[in-house]
C-alpha cells in the first residue's frame, strides 16, 4: 500500500471519529439541556413512592372509661410492582403465608404484574405474626406500615348499639356510623425513596396523621353486662324470637344500658347474620299493647273528663264498629273506677274512658307524648313508629288504639313517654353520648308532657299495677315499683291479628318514690304470652341487680 493511500485512510478514520464525537456530544447536550427534566422526573418516579399513613379512629368508653372500642396494630402490606422481579413467585409466596384463597392469589398476581402503578396494597390489617413471617422472606418491592384495626374488647357487650368499622376504619353501623365524621382521623402520606434493590434510603414530605376523636357513651357497661345476661336466660326460657330491653335515668335521658338478644360478637361481623345487627330498641316498631294505656288514661287526667275515683260500670266485652273488645279474662259486669282499670288492665275500661276522652284529644295526647316522631336518639335508623293521621282512623281504630293495637312504637319511645311521668311530667330526649373528644355533647331536649299533678296520680295508679294488679311479679322486696304489663297480638303480613304469636312486654320506674331508673322489657313470641308472667321477672331480676350495683338504699323497708 501506497503512503499516499495509506495517509487518506487515517483521514477517513479521523473524520469517523469526529463525527462520532461530534454525534456523541450532540445526543449528551440535547439529553442534559432538552430532556432534562423529563428524564430526571422518570428516574424519580422509579425510585420515590408515597405511602398512606392511616389514622388511628377514636376511641368509645362507657360512662366509667371501660374501653368499648380500641385499636391495636395491624400491619398493612404493599408493593411496588416496578420493583417486583418475579410478581407469579412473589403473589405465591405472599399468598401461601398470608393464606388467601384461589380467588386472592388470582388478584394479587394481576396487581404485581401491572407495572404502570407504583402502589398496591398485598393486605390489608395483616396479623402482626404472618406480617412478620413475609417480610423475613424479603421480597423484592414490598413494603409494611403499621395501620390500626378496630376491635371490641368486651365483644357481644353493647354490639347492637355500639356497631362495627370496615376494613377502611369507616363506621358501618351503630354509633361508629353515627359518629363516623368526628371518630375518623386525618390520615396522613411520606413520600419515600429507594434504591434500585428496593430499599428505602430517604424519606421525605411527611404528611403526619391526626386520629379521631373519642367517644364517652352514657352505657354502664356492668349495667349492660346485667341486662344482656337477663335477656339471653329469658329468651331461652320462654323459648322467644327475640328479646330487647332500654334502661334510662328518667331526669337526664341517659341510656344506662340498651340490649338486644340474640346478641352477636362486634370482632366477627363477617359470620353474624344481617338480622341480628339491628338494633330492635331504635329501628324496630311493635305494637304495645296494654303499656300504651297509660297515654290514654294521662290525656283524660289531663282534659278533666276524669279523676283516678271515677266509676265506670263495664261488661265483659264492648263493640266498637265492626270488632268486639272485650277483657283477657272473662268476668261478670263490674264497676271499677279509673285507677282500677289501668290496675286490673281493663280493655273495656280503657275503651269507655277513650270515648269519654274523644278521638281528637286522644290524637293530640298521642302526638304530645312523641308517638310517631323519632326522638331524636343520637342513633342512625331512628323508627318514627307508625301512627295513623286522625283521618284514617277508620273502623274499629277508636277503640282498638286506645289499648295499643293499630298503632305500633319503638321501645325507645315508650321508654322515654314512662320516663316523663318518672320524672313529674318533663319528657327528657333519649341520648347515648355524653362527651366528644373530651367535650360535652349536646344537651337533650326537655319539654312538659302532663302537670306535676297527672304525673302524680298515674305514678299511684302504676304502683298499684304492681302491688295488687297484673305487675305482682315485679314486685321487689324493700323497695316501690311503679309499672305496666304489656300483652299484645303481633299482626301478620295479611293485617289479621295472629292467635299464637304475641309481644309480651313490662315497663316500670324504680323506686317509686324517688325514679332512679325506667326500665322496659319485651320479648317477642314467647311460649307464654302474658307481660305480667314473662316479662315482668325479667324486670324484677334486672332491677335488683341495678339496685345493688348502684347502692340505691331501700325506700319501702319491711
Amino acid at each position: 500500500m501506497s503512503q499516499r493511500a495509506a495517509n487518506r485512510r487515517i483521514r477517513l478514520l479521523g473524520a469517523a471519529l469526529v463525527l462520532t464525537l461530534a454525534i456523541a456530544l450532540a445526543r449528551a447536550g440535547w439529553i442534559q439541556v432538552v430532556r432534562a427534566s423529563s428524564l430526571a422526573k422518570l428516574a424519580d418516579a422509579q425510585q420515590t413512592q408515597t405511602i398512606p399513613i392511616p389514622a388511628p379512629r377514636g376511641s368509645i368508653f362507657d360512662r366509667n372509661n371501660v374501653e368499648l372500642a380500641a385499636n391495636e396494630d395491624s400491619i398493612t402490606i404493599s408493593a411496588d410492582p416496578r420493583l417486583v422481579k418475579s410478581p407469579a413467585a412473589e403473589a405465591s409466596r405472599a399468598a401461601a403465608v398470608l393464606g388467601l384463597d384461589q380467588q386472592g392469589d388470582v388478584n394479587l398476581l394481576s396487581a404485581l404484574s401491572d407495572r404502570s402503578k407504583g402502589f398496591v396494597y398485598v393486605a390489608r390489617q395483616a396479623p402482626v405474626a404472618k406480617a412478620a413471617r413475609l417480610k423475613r422472606m424479603k421480597l423484592a418491592g414490598f413494603d409494611y406500615t403499621v395501620e390500626p384495626k378496630r376491635t371490641y374488647p368486651q365483644g357481644t357487650l353493647a354490639a347492637q348499639t355500639i356497631g362495627f368499622a370496615g376494613v377502611e376504619n369507616q363506621g358501618l353501623s351503630g354509633l361508629e356510623y353515627e359518629y363516623d365524621r368526628l371518630l375518623t382521623g386525618r390520615n396522613g402520606e411520606q413520600t419515600v425513596v429507594r434504591d434500585p434493590a428496593g430499599s428505602v434510603i430517604d424519606a421525605r414530605n411527611s404528611k403526619y396523621e391526626k386520629a379521631g376523636a373519642d367517644l364517652t357513651l352514657t352505657i354502664d357497661s356492668t349495667i349492660q353486662s346485667y341486662v344482656q345476661q337477663v335477656l339471653a336466660q329469658a329468651r331461652k326460657t320462654w323459648q322467644a324470637r327475640s328479646a330487647s330491653a332500654v334502661i334510662l335515668d328518667p331526669h337526664s335521658g341517659e341510656v344506662l344500658a340498651m340490649a338486644t338478644a340474640p346478641a352477636y360478637n362486634a370482632n366477627d361481623v363477617s359470620v353474624t347474620p344481617l338480622q341480628l345487627l339491628r338494633n330492635r330498641a331504635v329501628t324496630d316498631t311493635y305494637e304495645p299493647g296494654s303499656t300504651f294505656k297509660l297515654v290514654t288514661v294521662a290525656g283524660a287526667l289531663s282534659e278533666g273528663v276524669v279523676t283516678p275515683q271515677t266509676q265506670f260500670t263495664l261488661p265483659y266485652s264492648i263493640k266498637v264498629a265492626d270488632k268486639t273488645i272485650h277483657d283477657s279474662h272473662p268476668r261478670g259486669t263490674e264497676t271499677m273506677t279509673v285507677s282500677q282499670i289501668l290496675t286490673q288492665s281493663s280493655n273495656v275500661g280503657a275503651v269507655r274512658i277513650s270515648q269519654r276522652l274523644g278521638t281528637e284529644r286522644l290524637a293530640r295526647w298521642i302526638k304530645r307524648f312523641g308517638f310517631g316522631e323519632a326522638t331524636g336518639i343520637d342513633f342512625p335508623s331512628e323508627s318514627r313508629g307508625i301512627v295513623r293521621p286522625l283521618d284514617q282512623w277508620y273502623g274499629s281504630a277508636a277503640g282498638t288504639i286506645p289499648i295499643g293495637q293499630g298503632i305500633a312504637v319503638t321501645p325507645i319511645q315508650l321508654a322515654a313517654a314512662y320516663a316523663a311521668i318518672a320524672n313529674k311530667g318533663v319528657w327528657v330526649q333519649p341520648r347515648l353520648v355524653t362527651t366528644i373528644g373530651g367535650k360535652a355533647a349536646p344537651a337533650s331536649k326537655r319539654r312538659r308532657v302532663v302537670t306535676p299533678a297527672v304525673a302524680s296520680q298515674l305514678m299511684t295508679m302504676l304502683g298499684g299495677v304492681v302491688d295488687k294488679g297484673t305487675g305482682t311479679e315485679a314486685e321487689i322486696p324493700n323497695y316501690s315499683v311503679a309499672g305496666k304489663t304489656g300483652t299484645a297480638q303481633k299482626p301478620d303480613s295479611t293485617g289479621h291479628y295472629s292467635t299464637s304469636k304475641y309481644v309480651a312486654s313490662f315497663v316500670g320506674v324504680v323506686p317509686a318514690s324517688d325514679p332512679r331508673l325506667v326500665i322496659l322489657v319485651i320479648l317477642d313470641e314467647p311460649s307464654t304470652i302474658w307481660g305480667g308472667s314473662v316479662a315482668a321477672p325479667a324486670f324484677k331480676e334486672i332491677a335488683l341487680d341495678c339496685l345493688r350495683y348502684l347502692e340505691v338504699p331501700p325506700d319501702r323497708p319491711s
